[in-house]
């Protein structure tokens, strides 16, 4: 799944691809901009927010993009996610954010 941010509109557009893909997880940036633009987005959909070159993404927030668009049994699909990035320490410690990769595109 990628969180997908579009700076190329006059408003950015954050959204959620391939959700019920819980193998892979990122952010991809279209457009030009800079960090600062990026958490502008990101704090404006109450998607997350910049941690140096990652993103902190909102474990809440995907849920919420993901849903309506994910078959029922997606949740525990995404709990196994959350167990393998708690694993490699990309869970914050409360559990609330997943540390994610910047592409920027």
């Amino acid at each position: 799944m990628h969180v997908k941010v579009d700076l190329t509109a006059a408003m950015a557009r954050v959204s959620l691809a391939e959700p019920a893909d819980c193998r892979r997880f990122d952010v991809v940036v279209h457009g030009t901009g800079d960090r600062e633009s990026l958490d502008q987005a990101l704090v404006a959909a109450s998607v997350g927010r910049t941690d140096d070159d990652e993103v902190l993404v909102d474990v809440a927030a995907v849920r919420r993009l993901a849903s309506g668009s994910v078959a029922d049994s997606w949740e525990a699909d995404f709990q196994g996610m959350l167990d393998f990035a708690r694993s490699k320490r990309w869970l914050t410690d409360d559990g609330q954010a997943i540390r994610a990769h910047v592409e920027w595109r």
